[in-house]
């Protein structure tokens, strides 16, 4: 299993599959071939139908320029895809092609080559389930926390450091931000007014569910603005991790270094859907993506309330358990509706699901691997119209007003 460096990573929304990864591969292609006198790419599955809405086109672009550049984006073809999310390179110099490269999104910002698979991160963990990987913390009476330091080495929590300052700094800009977001659908910023509408005879649960809700509404709105986010554990549901772990350190009066702990449990978590599953919305729909952020927001609690391994396991898979069959169905391809809403409910669903685990842990039937696994089984179940595509569901039905 890969360092957690591999999962958190700081860049531009609004979708680590469509922007962050291609971009990483065009810049790729483009060192590679600095003699090219023009450049193709064609762009299928998921990516050929969200693309334009996810900025895919314009992130190629900006990494290849100044060469001229002809993007296609494919939507149908007639043999079988290694991935939903697929890119062919082409480049051509004296009128004619000189070189190619294949290459697939797989979700988080991650992209593999096709034919150079010695490029991809070494693993750092020799466990590659929850259940190996608490049965080995139980044997030698350590935590989870200290099981990542022991895999990852001291210098992962330098790294997380940095992770934690720019997720607070996403929330702090999107709460400092208002207006319409680019697209055409007219979604209004709503941070900032959930941030400062204080409810006439607000309890104190109503204030946890507002300002949760503001915290994840900020980072959403950045990451749909082509903003600068972290990837937890993608772009689309970069809002759950930050906004719970923001609120509780403030309720709380945690230290950074209580949550950078935390981050790092969250961020296992993370890691093992990647590994076993997948974090990617066109191979498992949102449950993949938001189910996931929701898993790893209450993990991450759950290390932050100290609570036991078997604890953090429960909270994990319940918060997962209960996104199974979560569609990714964004309208025209934006990351907007139903996205920005959907990681403001996944996190209170994080907090809540945290809470049953510190009751009910000991009278669980189902184990964190079995409920990833199932995921996984249930995304490539759907049907490909519910998977990235907007070809069902909201974007299917929702008609834009002329």
């Amino acid at each position: 299993m890969k360092s957690l460096i591999e999962l958190y990573k700081i860049g531009s929304g609004p979708s680590s599959s469509h922007t962050m990864g291609p971009e990483k591969a065009t810049r790729i292609f483009k060192a590679e071939n600095e003699g090219a006198e023009r450049f193709k790419v064609l762009i299928y599955g998921s990516l050929a139908k969200t693309g334009k809405g996810h900025m895919t086109d314009k992130a190629i672009i900006k990494a290849l320029s100044p060469v001229p550049t002809e993007i296609e984006f494919i939507t149908h073809v007639d043999f079988i895809l290694p991935h939903p999310n697929t890119i062919d390179f082409l480049a051509y110099k004296d009128g004619r092609q000189t070189t190619s490269m294949r290459v697939v999104s797989v979700g988080g910002g991650d992209i593999v080559i096709d034919g150079r698979e010695e490029m991809l991160a070494p693993d750092i963990y020799k466990e590659n389930t929850f259940e190996e990987i608490s049965s080995l913390c139980k044997a030698n009476n350590i935590s989870l926390s200290e099981y990542i330091e022991q895999c990852e080495g001291k210098k992962i929590w330098d790294f997380l450091y940095e992770i934690w300052d720019a997720m607070k700094r996403s929330i702090n800009e999107g709460l400092t931000s208002t207006g319409v977001l680019e697209g055409g659908l007219n979604v209004e910023r709503k941070a900032q007014f959930l941030y400062n509408q204080r409810h006439i005879d607000e309890s104190p649960e109503t204030r946890e569910n507002r300002i949760v809700c503001a915290y994840a509404f900020a980072v959403s709105e950045q990451n749909a603005a082509g903003g600068t986010i972290v990837t937890a554990p993608t772009c689309g549901a970069s809002g759950v991790v930050p906004a719970v772990l923001r609120y509780m350190q403030e309720k709380k009066h945690v230290t950074d270094e209580q949550i950078i702990r935390a981050l790092a449990v969250g961020g296992l978590i993370g890691n093992l859907i990647k590994q076993n599953a997948s974090i990617s919305g066109a191979k498992c729909g949102c449950q993949g993506e938001v189910g996931s952020a929701c898993s790893m927001a209450s993990a991450a609690l759950s290390e932050l309330f100290g609570m036991d391994i078997d604890q953090i396991e429960y909270a994990a898979e319940v918060a997962l358990e209960h996104h199974l069959g979560l569609t990714c169905d964004p309208i025209c391809g934006l990351v907007q509706i139903p996205c920005i809403e959907r990681n403001a409910v996944a996190a209170m669903r994080a907090i809540n699901a945290m809470n049953l685990a510190n009751f009910l842990s000991n009278t669980r039937k189902i184990s964190f691997d079995l409920v990833v696994q199932t995921m996984y089984e249930t995304g490539l179940d759907m049907s490909s119209d519910y998977r990235e595509t907007a070809d069902g569901g909201l974007a299917k039905l929702y008609k834009i007003d002329s």
